[in-house]
């Protein structure tokens, strides 16, 4: 349907050419002092056999695009079209006036003016079909550059996250197996928060968008199941301002980052621990900051990004092109994590 269209189009734009010029070619005639309906039956019948010749041959260049080098085809090729098309209309006038016969001298006359100037429309008229050929290939080929781009960056979004979840279902399918035995009521509690969150993460992809309210009713799923592992050592202070709650940002983000923290906060160490996430907006972001203590001398964080956050910037740079959307620093026995969030962002898609 695409190529039918296209055709129509070509062949409108050719026509369109064709009474343009006629009125153009009247106005020259109209000069001569011939009668009105031998000028006008010359310009209709010269230009339409122009624009039939000229769409005849611009339709291949739809297949074919001649190189620079080609071009001398090109230009052979339209001087004979152009002698064609002249002696056709000789001929075709010839029959449909016979009894001008002062016109037909005078057409006669005018055939090489007329395959000249024939020669050089159908030239400019193939220039233009090749430049809009040409043009649309571009165009398709960015489209399918595009398409290629957008399925590569979505396959590795998605091993990204990937790469995330086996790490944390394992250690609850332990943990799971732990309590069977000794804690069965606890342990097919911890078996529901752990289906309810892996069927959260199933229903979002990875450039959806959503608001952070509903971010943290997933995250709390997970702190829940957390919980179980850790006890009264894991604790979690979770602020978040009023007008951060309907920001948006992208699906599953705060889980990885909140494990980063439980596992430099709570691994290397026996007491009680205190997560902080806190939520807040300015100057057009949603910011996110994350807060753990980490003792120097049995935990070893990593400069940059930190333990898993390097699949976070990964994804946040596949997102929105930037790499200074997650920051992490160190001090006074804090590792903090800063993740700001574009709240304008066009080319990123709510999916919800």
């Amino acid at each position: 349907m695409e190529g039918v269209a296209s055709q129509v189009r070509l062949m409108l734009l050719y026509l369109g050419w064709a009474l343009l010029w006629s009125v153009v070619l009247v106005l020259v005639l109209w000069q001569t002092g011939f009668a009105l309906n031998l000028i006008l039956t010359d310009a209709l019948l010269m230009n339409v056999l122009l624009a039939v010749g000229g769409f005849a041959v611009g339709t291949g260049l739809r297949f074919y695009q001649p190189s620079i080098r080609q071009g001398a085809f090109l230009l052979g090729w339209s001087l004979g079209l152009a002698g064609i098309c002249t002696l056709l209309f000789d001929f075709i006038m010839g029959q449909m006036q016979p009894e001008a016969t002062a016109y037909l001298a005078f057409v006669d006359k005018t055939l090489p003016m007329r395959i000249a100037f024939g020669w050089l429309m159908l030239l400019l008229m193939l220039l233009l079909t090749w430049l809009w050929f040409y043009t649309r290939q571009l165009q398709e080929a960015e489209k399918r550059k595009a398409a290629t781009e957008k399925l590569a960056r979505e396959a590795e979004l998605y091993n990204l996250r990937q790469q995330l979840q086996p790490h944390f279902l394992f250690n609850s399918l332990n943990s799971i197996s732990a309590l069977v035995v000794s804690r069965p009521e606890q342990a097919r509690t911890m078996v529901q928060q752990l289906s309810d969150f892996l069927r959260g993460t199933l229903r979002k992809d990875n450039s959806q968008l959503v608001p952070l309210a509903e971010e943290l009713k997933q995250l709390q799923l997970y702190l829940d199941i957390e919980k179980v592992r850790f006890g009264h050592r894991l604790q979690v202070a979770v602020e978040a301002t009023d007008e951060s709650q309907s920001m948006k940002l992208p699906a599953l983000l705060l889980q990885p980052v909140v494990e980063n923290a439980i596992k430099f906060g709570l691994y290397d160490t026996v007491g009680e621990t205190t997560i902080k996430v806190k939520a807040t907006t300015a100057d057009g972001y949603l910011t996110i900051t994350t807060q753990n203590p980490y003792d120097p001398a049995t935990s070893q964080p990593r400069k940059g990004t930190g333990f898993g956050l390097d699949s976070i910037q990964r994804r946040l740079y596949l997102l929105y092109a930037r790499q200074d959307l997650l920051r992490t620093s160190q001090q006074d026995h804090q590792f903090t994590t800063t993740i700001k969030i574009p709240q304008h962002y066009e080319k990123m898609p709510d999916n919800r």
